[in-house]
């Protein structure tokens, strides 16, 4: 007869988003993961798999956790432009927050952390940023489409730069403690959307 789980794995899987987003991968040990986590090593691995597994479970859950806010955000009826302004102003203030800063994006720290070396992350971090410059390019086209942006302006490229932009104020936020850096690099931004 199989033992029932004496965890809830939903919240387990959320615990260890939390620690490894705090902490990073290589930080975190298997032995801070029982202990934060409150299993078994032998529950760990039998419901997540391994460490890097484990990792590659939370860093899917952060991104299935962000990726509606933007979506809703970029796809409002309406003019698109403001929408666009909004969720770069967002980036920003977050990337300045005293409260937030320090954890970063978990798909930045990722990008900076694995990305070079280990292909599975690599693949989860691209398919984040694959997926958030597509959000932003429809955005933009339909902002062309209406009126709102020049028809001398590329959706595409202002969508690479947007992103590029708003991932890099996410690791000069978590780094800097002068959050005007990260201000002033949003809103010279939002004037190539005049």
């Amino acid at each position: 007869m199989a033992r029932t789980k004496e965890f809830d794995p939903d919240a387990a899987l959320q615990s260890a988003l939390e620690l490894f987003w705090r902490r990073g991968y290589e930080a975190t040990s298997m032995s801070d993961l029982v202990e934060h986590l409150g299993i078994g090593r032998a529950s760990i691995y039998a419901t997540f798999g391994n460490k890097h597994e484990l990792y590659l479970r939370a860093l899917d859950r952060y991104q299935e956790s962000c990726d509606p806010q933007l979506l809703r955000e970029l796809s409002q009826p309406g003019p698109a432009l403001p929408s666009v302004r909004s969720v770069i102003r967002r980036f920003a203030a977050e990337s300045a927050d005293a409260g937030r800063r320090l954890n970063g994006c978990f798909v930045v720290n990722t990008a900076a952390e694995l990305a070079p070396h280990d292909p599975a992350a690599a693949r989860r971090v691209e398919h984040s940023w694959d997926h958030f410059e597509t959000l932003l390019h429809s955005a933009l086209t339909r902002a062309q489409a209406q009126g709102e942006l020049g028809e001398d302006r590329d959706p595409r490229a202002l969508a690479r730069m947007l992103l590029v932009l708003m991932q890099g104020m996410r690791v000069v936020g978590k780094a800097s403690a002068d959050p005007a850096r990260v201000r002033d690099a949003a809103e010279q931004a939002l004037t190539l959307l005049d």
